[in-house]
């Protein structure tokens, strides 16, 4: 474990409390609920996530969390949250993440060669990483598309069937890495994945 991984603990912690505090809910209700701490705990895993991979130099992990990070904040548009935030929070939110690259690249600390080249992961393992970092994201392009339409940010199932594919597929690529915080992480995420579509099943 580096230096660097206290934040991708506490990011995985946050998204772990996202996917356990929706699982008891819908536990309790024996149908698929999506609570609004669902989208804050997201958004904050996720910005953690972010900085995590761009000090790891790890291009497949960045682009996941930078495809959904928006669509998180969208989400609490749609639930009418995010007017509660500060003005001041709300560009912060938005122009961290993009002030970080921008800042990395030009103090030659972020080079996008060695995003693409990184001699610590093998080029099969680039490309399994980041196709399933685009098949995981996908559950959240889905999941917006189906919120937009129905003015809801809700989950549904098509969410969770795209999450077990990614889900396992990313889980692939961090044993490769050997990277154990996120293993355990992708475990408890396909055992989630899992139990959701079979309630939403047994609700049909």
């Amino acid at each position: 474990m580096d230096k660097f991984s206290i934040l991708a603990v506490i990011a995985q912690l946050l998204f772990g409390g996202r996917m356990l505090t929706q699982w008891i809910l819908s536990e309790r209700q024996k149908q698929v609920v999506t609570p609004l701490t669902f989208w804050w705990l997201s958004l904050s895993g996720s910005f953690l996530l972010f900085i995590y991979g761009y000090l790891r130099v790890d291009f497949p992990l960045m682009l996941g969390q930078v495809l959904t990070y928006f669509i998180y904040i969208r989400n609490l548009q749609l639930q009418d949250q995010w007017r509660i935030l500060p003005k001041w929070s709300q560009l912060a939110l938005f122009g961290i993440p993009i002030a970080i690259v921008i800042y990395g690249y030009n103090n030659g600390t972020y080079d996008l060669k060695n995003l693409f080249n990184n001699p610590d992961i093998a080029q099969w393992l680039f490309i399994l990483g980041v196709v399933a970092q685009v098949v995981f994201t996908l559950r959240f392009v889905y999941q917006w598309m189906y919120a937009e339409k129905r003015k809801e940010a809700t989950l549904p199932l098509g969410f969770w069937i795209l999450s077990l594919i990614g889900g396992v597929m990313t889980l692939t690529y961090f044993i490769f890495r050997m990277d154990f915080v996120l293993i355990v992480s992708n475990v408890m995420g396909a055992i989630i994945y899992s139990r959701n579509i079979i309630l939403y099943h047994r609700k049909q």
